[in-house]
């Protein structure tokens, strides 16, 4: 069952607005098996295009999670790629950044991890955060070298985003395609999660004091995820916005729209010059011999 992922993309002349798009919708599946035969199915179909897209060398593929604390983002990464060849993906997690990176421009730290051609990439929260977290939290401004007022100025938001909207770009030009996932939790279920985690032993390392503390800011991190996506929602990088209080259906959705992603790329197994087919031909040869 095909899920239509042009529903949950942003259009680039569309507001980002998170109270008009649900966090939760009629699910694809209607049992536990049909989820798990919709999610293989789409497993096995994007790790076929996978095996060509590394054959072919020609793009490279950056998906972008983002998120609120337990919105799912490791989960759906570890279950929508899981039949994925290691040798063909890349996944970072940005937390902190540390002493050298906050040295450097904001875009410096992901930069470094691009993924190459062929390659696909995944960042578990990226440069974003720098105009989410950051946002919420303008006293972090400060280990930048900005002084907290910058925050205060809405010139230096727009700059950021023009920034990241020209990074963007230039990736495109460059042949690297990127997707961009909004993981869209209600705050209710949010809570539902963080109770799930207190309550069973085994995902007691999940929970941090401050996830519960960054509740307190769950408006502004709405209207800094609002504007950040309507500012840098573009058709050369689009954001999805996934309902993500029912993990199950998320993980369909993202998957889906990864494969149309690939898909689109219209990629083929290179071909093999006439020349070198007579290379292979003549080595073959050979090998039948030396087993004789």
């Amino acid at each position: 069952m095909n899920v239509d992922s042009q529903t949950f993309r942003v259009r680039e002349d569309e507001k980002g607005s998170l109270s008009k798009r649900p966090t939760r919708v009629e699910p694809v599946y209607k049992s536990k098996k049909e989820y798990r035969a919709i999610l293989q199915n789409h497993i096995t179909r994007l790790s076929a295009l996978q095996n060509v897209h590394y054959a072919s060398n020609q793009y490279a593929v950056l998906l972008i999670f983002q998120g609120m604390d337990a919105a799912g983002k490791d989960g759906t990464i570890r279950h929508v790629m899981s039949g994925v060849n290691p040798q063909g993906c890349q996944v970072f997690s940005f937390k902190q950044p540390s002493a050298e990176e906050l040295q450097h421009d904001f875009l410096w730290r992901t930069t470094r991890h691009l993924p190459e051609r062929g390659r696909i990439g995944i960042f578990n929260r990226s440069y974003y955060e720098e105009v989410l977290i950051v946002r919420v939290h303008p006293e972090l401004l400060r280990a930048e070298g900005f002084s907290e007022k910058a925050a205060e100025d809405k010139k230096f938001w727009k700059s950021r985003y023009k920034s990241i909207v020209q990074f963007e770009n230039h990736l495109h030009r460059n042949g690297t395609r990127i997707v961009k996932f909004y993981l869209h939790l209600s705050k209710d279920e949010q809570r539902r999660r963080f109770l799930q985690r207190i309550d069973d032993p085994e995902k007691n390392w999940k929970f941090s004091d401050a996830d519960v503390r960054e509740r307190k800011y769950w408006d502004k991190y709405m209207e800094a995820y609002e504007e950040c996506i309507s500012a840098t929602g573009t058709d050369k990088a689009p954001w999805y916005i996934v309902p993500a209080d029912d993990k199950e259906n998320a993980r369909i959705i993202v998957s889906q729209i990864v494969v149309d992603t690939l898909t689109a790329l219209k990629l083929s197994y290179p071909k093999t010059p006439a020349s070198r087919k007579k290379e292979l031909e003549s080595m073959g040869v050979m090998l039948h011999k030396d087993s004789q």
